[in-house]
């Protein structure tokens, strides 16, 4: 199990995720809905999401790891078939931060109506990525908290 200054390295890096998914989703729904943020906000977004999509399967490994460890719970089970997806998500939401990206420099580059519907296009794509993302981001470390605090607060 990979540990990190002697405790286990999957809830240290799950933080990353749980902040990384939903602020990469926040600044791309910005940029896709609000000219003026793409203009700005648009480049720290693609890293922040290139960051998440490092982070999210190196967390997964872990906590694969981590449930070795622990052995086998119904609880347990269940965050690990959600946390599972939280790749492909994640994935997802790059893809679409790429083609907003892509949409926005082609749109940069002259006023044709072909790259007007191409950002239109690519602004509804990186919406609904990024509510499927921060919903999945939920979803995943709400299982988790319940496999870790079921029966341990009274």
């Amino acid at each position: 199990m990979t540990l990190i200054s002697g405790l286990p390295a999957h809830p240290l890096l799950v933080h990353g995720v749980v902040v990384l998914v939903p602020l990469v989703s926040l600044g791309l729904v910005l940029c896709a809905l609000w000219p003026a943020a793409r203009r700005r906000l648009l480049w720290p977004v693609v890293v922040l999401a290139a960051a998440a999509l490092v982070l999210t399967p190196i967390t997964a490994e872990t906590g694969e790891q981590l449930a070795g460890v622990l052995g086998p719970s119904p609880l347990i089970e269940t965050h690990e078939e959600l946390g599972e997806t939280m790749t492909l998500v994640v994935v997802l939401l790059f893809a679409a931060t790429m083609l907003l990206t892509g949409a926005h420099v082609l749109r940069g580059r002259g006023d044709g109506s072909g790259r007007r519907a191409l950002t239109v296009v690519a602004a509804a794509l990186a919406v609904v990525a990024a509510v499927g993302a921060t919903v999945q981001t939920v979803r995943v470390g709400e299982s988790g908290a319940e496999a870790v605090w079921t029966g341990r607060l009274p």
